[in-house]
């Protein structure tokens, strides 16, 4: 085994090829569970932002309508684009753990506060200070999860992870039904009380994450080798004795920072073609997700008049299918591969779109025949969602990994994300079916071109190791 030596201003290591040859152990396990739950509370939070709609308009003192219940859909992603960005440039500079901590405590303090909103504008902002929080998780999560995770299982790994958002759907879904039924809670409390439900999570998230090293790929292209040795021994103290082997290694010139020139010059010009792949996904994802999961409730209450506290039922079958996908065929795209896998799931999701909107449209469906049909779509949806985050963090250099998957987060989610809640609110106030069915027809028209520029651009990921997909570019 070749330990990580100094050459004046340089490192040769071979911790990154340590890390991939390693068997799935209990520090892997860990690292799921420590990490994976930041998606479970994003479904939790954007379930119960969903399903309190109804209770948020009945409110004796918000009393808000469909347009501000988008707003506030809005509000929360816009707050969750600027914190990525913010958070994801200081998860570059000052690694992945000491992020882990200050964005959970954002998120914690943000949606306590909701609770206690007042009116429309108190709610906005401490919906986009929320967001805030959940945006700098994004960046930091995504970034170590995949410098921890073998090589050979990185793509099913990061799907599951990104698709448990569908347990805290769940989660949200099953809380909303108890804190939203007025035999149980008074009708304004209800949906004070479901904003603190995210703030006990976050207690919990915060426990488990002391367990969770620093990155030693981020360690060692800071100049840290010593620290990044220390955490790698451990991590195979997990498992077994690996054959002596002489591993490949990797010279590269430590860095403590990366000018903002660099950064751009480097997606933008070096890796244009990925970055349109990434651009791409992103984009159309967060349209088709957050258009109509931010509004699914108001459909429910304004064109079946289900009431708001039964809400909760209908999530759970649509989270059942949407947390199925990656599990079932997240392998697929580490064995068929990303390219033609990202293809089909976004290209089929777009066609089943299409479908379920013309069925919503032409009143051929009942409420509950309209969440199978949902829960079908977002099964091949998640995975393709869960692909474009893959697509983003594993595809960039290590020194900028965090920041790309911000501004690619941040650039597909206020192309798509933030205008797709207010523009479906705008829709179904207007009580049309068929100027509802025309959001659903754009959100489909993104997602089959998206699956069509990754078929024809999108990089042969799978299996292969992070510093082989993009050398860092402190990489000599």
């Amino acid at each position: 085994m070749n330990e990580g030596r100094e050459r004046p201003g340089e490192i040769v290591t071979d911790i990154p090829a340590r890390l991939d040859r390693l068997p799935w152990s209990r520090f892997h396990t860990l690292v799921v569970v420590a990490l994976g739950v930041t998606w479970i509370l994003d479904g939790l939070e954007v379930t119960l932002a969903g399903a309190v709609s109804g209770a948020l308009k009945e409110s004796p003192v918000l009393r808000f309508t469909n347009t501000e219940v988008g707003m506030a859909g809005a509000a929360y992603l816009a707050g969750a684009v600027i914190g990525a960005v913010f958070f994801g440039w200081l998860t570059d500079r000052l690694g992945r753990k000491k992020l882990f901590t200050i964005t959970v405590l954002v998120y914690l303090s943000a949606t306590a506060a909701t609770a206690f909103s007042w009116n429309l504008w108190s709610f906005l902002l401490f919906r986009f200070l929320t967001g805030m929080g959940i945006g700098g998780e994004y960046t930091a999560i995504n970034s170590a999860i995949q410098e921890l995770v073998p090589a050979r299982v990185r793509g099913w790994t990061d799907l599951v992870i990104n698709g448990s958002f569908w347990v805290g759907a769940a989660i949200g879904g099953v809380a909303a039904i108890i804190v939203l039924d007025p035999a149980f809670v008074s009708p304004d409390m209800g949906w004070r009380l479901a904003f603190f439900i995210g703030a006990v999570l976050g207690l919990i998230i915060m426990f488990l994450r002391q367990w969770i090293p620093e990155s030693p790929r981020w360690l060692m292209s800071h100049g840290r080798i010593a620290d990044a040795e220390r955490i790698v021994a451990h991590i195979e103290s997990f498992s077994p004795p690996q054959p002596a082997a002489k591993l490949p290694t990797l010279t590269l010139r430590p860095r403590s920072r990366t000018p903002m020139r660099e950064v751009a010059h480097t997606l933008f010009v070096t890796h244009r073609p990925r970055t349109l792949v990434a651009l791409a996904l992103m984009s159309s994802q967060a349209f088709f997700y957050n258009a109509i999961f931010f509004t699914y409730a108001l459909v429910l209450t304004d064109f079946y008049a289900v009431p708001s506290n039964l809400i909760g039922w209908f999530i759970l079958p649509f989270a059942a299918g949407n947390f199925l996908g990656p599990v079932l065929i997240g392998r697929l795209f580490d064995t068929l591969g990303r390219r033609p896998m990202i293809a089909a799931t976004y290209i089929l999701s777009g066609l089943l779109l299409a479908g379920t909107g013309y069925l919503f449209a032409h009143e051929l469906v009942s409420a509950s025949q309209l969440t199978i049909c949902w829960s079908v779509v977002f099964f091949f949806a998640s995975a393709a969602a869960s692909s474009a985050y893959l697509t983003v963090s594993e595809t960039y250099p290590l020194e900028i990994r965090a920041l790309a998957i911000a501004v690619f987060y941040s650039l597909g989610t206020g192309l798509g994300g933030v205008a797709g809640p207010w523009l479906f609110g705008i829709l179904i106030d207007s009580g049309s079916r068929m100027s509802v069915f025309g959001g659903y027809l754009f959100g489909a028209v993104l997602m089959i071109a998206a699956g069509l520029i990754a078929w024809f651009f999108a990089v042969k990921a799978e299996r292969r190791s992070l510093e082989d997909i993009s050398k860092p570019l402190g990489a000599v």
